[in-house]
């Protein structure tokens, strides 16, 4: 198995996601301060120091969770969803997409991980009060 099919190998995780934004490794580096061929050194990483990954997450306006929970699979399971309701819409095939789809894919994991991180918090408010009874 090749480090690039790894499914935690952050690097990659990193490379597609600013793939998807159609960002430039070059544009990346200029986010972070950094050259062109750094970029491509972290990308070919399968793991990245937490603060690097915090700035990266900023840099490509995503939430570090997002870059972590990142599958192709999510992505295919997103457009074959979309696929599927567009074509069984009014939409025909001269119907204009007026945002971009892998926004929205990574809009919906990051909601998705604010959804995780509430259900947590609520969980640990639970706790709490029952420790204090």
């Amino acid at each position: 198995m090749s480090t690039a099919t790894k499914p935690n190998h952050i690097g990659r995780k990193i490379s597609r996601i600013r793939e998807l934004k159609d960002m430039k490794q070059e544009a990346l580096a200029q986010a972070l301060g950094t050259n062109q061929q750094a970029v491509s050194i972290m990308e070919n990483s399968e793991t990245i120091e937490e603060e690097k990954l915090v700035e990266v997450a900023k840099a490509l306006g995503v939430t570090v969770e997002a870059i972590k929970n990142f599958s192709e699979e999510g992505v295919f399971n997103y457009f074959n969803t979309f696929n599927e309701t567009v074509s069984g819409s009014n939409f025909g095939p001269q119907s204009t997409c007026n945002f971009n789809p892998l926004d929205k894919v990574i809009e919906l994991y990051e909601r998705l991980i604010q959804a995780e991180k509430e259900l947590v918090q609520a969980e640990r408010e639970k706790v709490e009060l029952l420790k204090g009874k």
